[in-house]
């Protein structure tokens, strides 16, 4: 299975692109919106998901882990295949996240290849699947040191999600958010 791939996407933007990786060319699924943010010629790094039939092996890439996960949760619901469920993580994380705590239906029946059964689906199977993976609630009740450590992470790139794993993990015995921001960086850089 490919997990990541690093390497420089080839000059001809569009779905599915190429990524050139020590001169192999990978042909991968991503959202829309990430083709606008690439800029041809750099290095780009893609977290990978593998889906495998017995007539294709096709590949997704996400920016992001929250995006990968997302995209996986929706592989779990039936009747939501991997095109249906790029689709899906194509209108944003925070936003599938809102709509499925708030039941919206209409949210879900205006992405393509999607019915208002699936969309039901989609909120029922979601709710509590989210809910248990942390996903939803990012932004709830921080301390305000807390807030200051993820602003400070996410300005320099790093995903919510990550740094919440990290902030998890943090060692008691950091004691100024300096220190706190320092040791999750450490974490954030393994």
């Amino acid at each position: 299975m490919i997990g990541r791939l690093t390497g420089t996407i080839d000059s001809h933007i569009n779905n599915p692109l190429i990524i050139d990786v020590h001169g192999v060319g990978y042909v991968v699924r991503v959202p829309e919106r990430y083709l606008a943010s690439i800029k041809p010629g750099r290095q780009h790094t893609l977290l990978i998901h593998s889906h495998i039939r017995e007539d294709a092996f096709d590949l997704y890439g996400f920016a992001s882990k929250r995006e990968l996960v997302l995209f996986e949760l929706l592989l779990t619901v039936s009747g939501i295949g991997p095109k249906t469920a790029l689709n899906v993580v194509d209108r944003g994380v925070e936003s599938v996240e809102d709509s499925v705590r708030k039941s919206d239906v209409d949210f879900f029946t205006t992405i393509p290849r999607l019915g208002t059964k699936n969309a039901q689906k989609i909120i029922i199977e979601l709710k509590s699947k989210l809910g248990s993976s942390h996903m939803l609630d990012l932004t709830g009740a921080d301390s305000s040191e807390t807030k200051q450590i993820v602003e400070a992470l996410t300005s320099m790139g790093f995903d919510k999600q990550e740094i919440r794993e990290a902030l998890k993990k943090l060692d008691t015995k950091d004691v100024t958010v300096e220190q706190k921001i320092r040791h999750a960086l450490k974490l954030l850089g393994k």
